[in-house]
């Protein structure tokens, strides 16, 4: 997993712009993506979280997660932090609402679990994440003004660094329109809903790591990595693509 960093945002990835400035707490050394890092043979326009794993301070050789961030000039303004928030709360309301009114008395519901939206961040003028619900965990586009609403049960391919992803055209009463990749169905190996959304942030990081494409070296690599890091986890049936997605295989 991608290490974290300290000070804002307890660390979380997807909190964070590839543009943003970085300082070391130790020496107060900076990384700056627009900078690089020349002693490491880092180039210029690298993002902090696309940094080598085992990448130090060029100051005082602190490690990464020992970095600030000093200042994130491609975060997003507070009216879209609030677009966001009022988007991702009514796609819980509303799938709070489906689990209370149809779902709550299945067999395949997992009853530890409750519906919560995991790491989502502006993409593409609308706002992704992960949703997690007592009987799926699935990646969800808000669609931006920009991008054509298709018919519900159209669907359509979606290309991230790590690979091309099939989504589902769908639409819900309080959510409007959106967009679905189902990652696991049913939920019944998750054993809390902290597992659940540790798993839910993992697959949002790996994502958006161009290394996971499979044609790319390190792609077995990430794979073995991310199925050392979520052995707790007992894998559901799924597909080899969406197993792969948990894996880090993100790009078949």
């Amino acid at each position: 997993m991608t290490p974290g960093f300290e000070g804002s945002f307890l660390g979380a990835a997807d909190k964070i712009s590839s543009l943003a400035i970085m300082e070391c707490k130790i020496c107060w050394t900076p990384y700056d993506p627009a900078m690089g890092d020349d002693t490491r043979q880092v180039m210029p326009g690298t993002a902090f979280l696309d940094l080598p794993d085992d990448w130090s301070c060029p100051g005082c050789s602190a490690p990464r997660a020992q970095f600030l961030v000093r200042e994130d000039p491609g975060a997003p303004s507070a009216a879209v932090m609030a677009e966001m928030e009022a988007r991702t709360k009514a796609l819980v309301a509303d799938f709070t609402e489906v689990f209370h009114s149809r779902m709550r008395d299945l067999p395949m519901v997992n009853q530890a679990l409750h519906v919560q939206a995991v790491g989502f961040q502006p993409y593409e003028g609308g706002f992704l994440g992960v949703l997690v619900a007592p009987w799926f965990m699935n990646l969800v586009l808000l669609p931006g003004p920009e991008r054509a609403v298709l018919k519900v049960g159209t669907k359509e391919t979606v290309t991230f660094p790590s690979g091309a992803y099939e989504f589902m055209h769908a639409a819900r009463e309080m959510v409007g329109p959106y967009m679905a990749c189902a990652l696991f169905s049913p939920m019944g190996d998750f054993t809390s809903q902290l597992q659940a959304v540790e798993v839910a942030r993992a697959a949002m990081g790996e994502l958006f790591r161009v290394e996971n494409r499979a044609e790319t070296d390190r792609a077995a690599d990430i794979r073995a990595l991310r199925e050392a890091e979520l052995a707790p986890v007992a894998e559901p049936d799924l597909a080899p693509s969406r197993r792969k997605l948990i894996t880090g295989g993100l790009g078949e």
